[in-house]
């Protein structure tokens, strides 16, 4: 009776979730989605909002990547506060984004100094996934409200950065991307209503009262299309929805051309990136719409979108079902256990470095994958690596949706942390599929997952 109980709920849920992929990642808070596109695949830098937080609570950042637009690997939590040593250590951070030029990543990012000062930094690497090391010894720029930095390489070279909250500011960088060429300054034009949204009463923190303000109210993202320059930004007060601005150079003048998304779900904040990827525009965001998700919980989401034909962003709504893909994936090489589309209950580790997992797996959890591309032979067998062994049970197979029929059942006891059995399937399991790995086992925490791989 038990597992007829079980195998109904877990049908139930996979069938709810089936089409679901809104929010992106499933395994942690991931607020500020900053996506970059290299060669043919596109990173996806965040923050990390504690699973503990009452108030804005992060210590360090994520990376994540994905070749298709519905199945993410998680690339490891490769820069802290801590990477900044003379910087304050601890719930001290807010939005980021990375950018690559000349073989090197840079990432900027937002924190506090010693002295609690917000100061914008910069960390360089030689990979997406780090080692990152502070590329200054001290912070880029400081002051009131110097967070959520943007970074943008224009067509002729030149590098640009903004930032700002309930203020925009500036600056060109040199080529070495850690320093400013002439300083920074205000945006022109930024109190501006005609540039950067009407004007509304809000708290300005720096003075301690209410006063007349522009809509803009902080997380600028900038990009260009053809000769246009675009500014996204949350705006609109406490809660935010998205608008933009666009403007001939990148020194101006703004234009405010109105709302392009509307207050997130369940999150008082939004923070967006816009970018191309495989002929395809998204508009990257975050809400509020996983399990104890809220203001101080956010998750990433994406939409995709078409420009209209004037070059004007259409207003975007916001869905469960997310963008539909771009590629598939091939289960005939080895497969991280933390790339997947959507889960339950699983974590992943929280290191830097390259060798990541997934952990705190219990009964009844599952992991979600799409666009599986079987091919016409299919699979003989099925073959995965645990490790961290606690406890045993078993790690399921199945296609499509989780039911009483599993194609592939191994059974884990923590003898042998590599695996390989046949599949079950009386018929040949071909074409492209999702697939659900299912966890059984008793009440405590089981084991955790390295990878799996199918073999013809």
């Amino acid at each position: 009776m038990k597992k007829i109980t079980i195998l109904s709920v877990l049908a139930s849920v996979s069938s709810a979730l089936c089409m679901a992929q809104n929010p992106i990642i499933t395994t942690s808070y991931t607020p500020d989605p900053a996506p970059f596109v290299y060669g043919e695949t596109l990173y996806m830098f965040t923050g990390h909002d504690e699973d503990d937080a009452t108030y804005f609570k992060m210590n360090d950042w994520q990376v994540f990547s994905t070749e298709d637009m519905v199945n993410w690997t998680y690339l490891g939590t490769p820069i802290s506060t801590e990477t900044f040593k003379w910087a304050f250590h601890g719930d001290r951070a807010w939005a980021s984004q990375a950018i690559e030029r000349n073989g090197k990543w840079y990432w900027y990012v937002c924190l506090n100094d010693a002295q609690k000062n917000d100061v914008l930094a910069v960390a360089v690497a030689d990979d997406p996934q780090g080692p990152y090391v502070d590329a200054i010894g001290g912070p880029l720029a400081k002051g009131f409200s110097f967070i959520d930095p943007t970074v943008f390489i224009d067509d002729d070279g030149r590098a640009y950065l903004f930032w700002g909250n309930k203020g925009l500011w500036y600056g060109e960088l040199n080529d070495d991307m850690i320093s400013f060429k002439d300083g920074y300054k205000e945006v022109p034009g930024f109190h501006d209503a005609a540039s950067f949204g009407p004007k509304m009463m809000k708290m300005n923190w720096g003075k301690g009262k209410e006063e007349l303000m522009v809509g803009f109210e902080e997380g600028p993202w900038i990009s260009k299309r053809g000769d246009l320059y675009y500014l996204t930004y949350p705006s609109g007060g406490v809660p935010e929805h998205m608008a933009y601005s666009t403007a001939p150079t990148v020194d101006g003048p703004w234009t405010y051309r109105g709302r392009i998304m509307d207050e997130a779900v369940n999150s008082f904040t939004i923070h967006g990136g816009e970018i191309e990827y495989k002929g395809h525009n998204y508009m990257f965001y975050h809400n509020g719409k996983l399990p104890n998700g809220a203001g101080f919980h956010r998750s990433a989401a994406v939409e995709e979108f078409k420009y209209n034909p004037d070059g004007s962003i259409p207003f975007i709504p916001f869905t469960d079902r997310g963008p539909d893909p771009v590629g598939t994936l091939n289960p005939y090489q080895r497969v991280e256990a933390e790339t997947m589309a959507h889960s339950w209950g699983v974590k992943t580790d929280r290191l830097a470095g390259k060798d990541h997992y997934v952990r705190l797996i219990h009964n009844g959890d599952w992991i979600k994958i799409r666009e599986v591309d079987f091919g016409t032979e299919g699979p003989k067998a099925v073959t995965i690596e645990t490790l961290n062994f606690k406890n045993p049970g078993t790690v399921e197979f199945y296609l499509d949706a989780m039911s009483d029929n599993p194609f592939a059942k191994i059974e884990v006891d923590g003898k042998e942390p590599v695996q390989k059995v046949d599949v079950r399937s009386r018929r040949p399991v071909t074409g492209k599929h999702d697939v659900y790995i299912l966890f059984r086992g008793g009440d405590e925490q089981l084991f955790d997952l390295d990878w799996w791989q199918m073999t013809r």
